[in-house]
């Protein structure tokens, strides 16, 4: 009972400790001009005869006069533990500087009913996913059940073992996992009002089921896949779910909380893959230095207009 007792204290005590060793990420932006914006963004914009302020305004302006779209943000940040903020500073650099918002969320429904017929598969050269993860090669990820460290496992044995490189003969494309198998209509494609990509969706569906109920998805049902990720309602549910994997990611992994900087959870949300970038953050400062994470250009901006963005909570 003695060596119990003690144990237990121990275990109060390291988690105290953990939780004194963890560093909140002050306001505000670390750079004091914003990072340079990729030029296929501005491709982009420039292809679609807007500017980003036309966009930026476009997408504020559907939040201030949607209620039920806000409603709807505040009900899911509230299930996944997250400030609002943080899922309207995601929608507001997606739709900036990725996607045109549409003029109104009823539009983003009937897109997504729009699938309801369609049928393909998530298959590279002829071989489904649910085939080529077969191979030899994943055999490690097997031990993993639930499906965030599955299909992260997944992804880097694509990139260890498989990306530009030839196997059995067959020669794989030099890009990522998510371009080649999980987006049968063209590279770099994200859908509905969150823009959520395919595999990002796969990752995080056990989450998503424990929160928000909604069914798990399967690899085999790309169909499926898609019309969760182009349905309003269950596209917000992922995008909580990626921030608050995001969080998570940097408090446990990296000693840093940045729950109160909605410009480094919307940077995370853009560029992706939390769980590698907080271990590269930890790395950095395990030499005895520190530093702060840093926003890009994407949550620069959220930041930047923080206030206003405020303002439609």
């Amino acid at each position: 009972m003695r060596r119990f007792i003690l144990a237990v204290f121990v275990s109060i005590a390291c988690a105290g400790s953990a939780f004194a060793d963890v560093r909140v990420v002050p306001p505000g932006n670390r750079n004091s001009d914003q990072p340079p914006i990729p030029g296929a963004s501005k491709q982009r914009t420039r292809e679609t005869k807007s500017s980003f302020d036309a966009k930026y305004e476009k997408i504020r302006d559907l939040l201030s006069r949607d209620k039920q779209l806000i409603a709807k943000i505040k009900k899911t940040s509230g299930q996944y533990g997250i400030d609002p903020i943080h899922m309207v500073g995601a929608l507001v650099g997606e739709h900036t500087y990725n996607v045109d918002a549409y003029d109104t969320l009823q539009t983003y429904y009937v897109k997504a009913a729009s699938y309801a017929g369609n049928s393909f598969r998530f298959a590279y050269d002829g071989e489904d996913i649910d085939s080529f993860v077969d191979r030899p090669q994943f055999a490690e990820c097997a031990k993993f059940s639930d499906s965030y460290r599955l299909w992260t496992c997944r992804e880097n044995v694509w990139d260890d073992d498989f990306r530009g490189k030839k196997v059995d003969g067959r020669k794989f494309p030099d890009n990522r996992f998510s371009a080649v198998f999980f987006q049968p209509f063209y590279a770099g494609q994200t859908f509905g009002l969150g823009q959520i990509n395919p595999l990002t969706a796969m990752m995080l569906t056990d989450m998503v089921h424990e929160k928000s109920g909604y069914p798990k998805l399967d690899e085999k049902d790309a169909g499926n896949v898609y019309r969760a990720i182009m349905d309003p309602d269950i596209s917000l549910a992922y995008m909580a779910a990626i921030i608050r994997r995001s969080i998570d990611d940097y408090r446990e992994i990296a000693n840093v909380d940045i729950s109160d900087n909605p410009g480094l959870t919307a940077t995370l949300f853009n560029v992706g893959d939390s769980t590698a970038r907080a271990r590269a953050l930890a790395r950095r400062n395990a030499g005895g230095g520190f530093s702060w994470p840093e926003e890009n250009y994407y949550g620069w901006l959220v930041n930047d207009k923080l206030p206003e963005l405020e303002k439609l909570l």
